[in-house]
């Protein structure tokens, strides 16, 4: 695992139609409109936030967690004139000893169902097999979340089961979590 890929200089990640970037509080417009809607965080462990402060300070806890080598979350962006950030991807929990790392996603509802998010989880998860040299990937997503688990099963994730009341989420309290993931030797770009 080359972690210093990843905390030397913060990476930009570019796809066909989107790329991943440092999310800045330019960007505080867009970062709002995803966390001030309730739908976006039905199926996750983040309580949705309603006050546009709370986000421009959650900004700066994105850049303190990046500082601490603990999370990195990139901006997703449409290219262009707009520059538009229409989401957020994240990379977190890494392990050494095994050599892997858990990822999340959520997106502005107007963007829903467009491949956006897929096409982000094949950004993050080439760059981090290829770059980082990371050997799993992993997400863990609530049953009922039937679009997140087809944009993993979209990029090659295998559903590996259940975990049964394993987790306490935010809001949620105790839930079940499916759990998903991609092994480098499964991995096909």
């Amino acid at each position: 695992m080359n972690l210093d890929v990843l905390y030397e200089d913060f990476p930009i990640i570019e796809g066909n139609r989107l790329s991943l970037k440092k999310i800045e509080v330019s960007h505080l417009d867009d970062v709002f409109s995803i966390y001030n809607n309730d739908r976006v965080f039905e199926y996750c462990g983040i309580l949705p936030k309603h006050n546009i402060e709370t986000v421009k300070n959650m900004i700066g806890h994105f850049e303190r967690d990046y500082n601490k080598r603990s999370r990195i979350k990139w901006g997703v962006l449409i290219p262009g004139s707009s520059g538009k950030l229409v989401g957020i991807i994240e990379a977190f929990d890494f392990n050494s000893k095994v050599n892997m790392v858990t990822i999340g996603y959520y997106f502005d509802e107007n963007y829903w169902g467009q491949g956006f998010a897929t096409e982000a989880v094949q950004l993050l998860t080439r760059f981090l097999f290829e770059q980082v040299n990371l050997n799993r990937i992993q997400a863990e997503v609530m049953p009922a979340n039937e679009n997140s688990k087809c944009v993993l099963l979209k990029n090659g994730f295998l559903k590996e089961g259940t975990l049964r009341q394993a987790s306490v989420w935010t809001g949620k309290g105790i839930v079940d979590l499916e759990l998903y993931a991609q092994l480098k030797e499964d991995y096909k770009p």
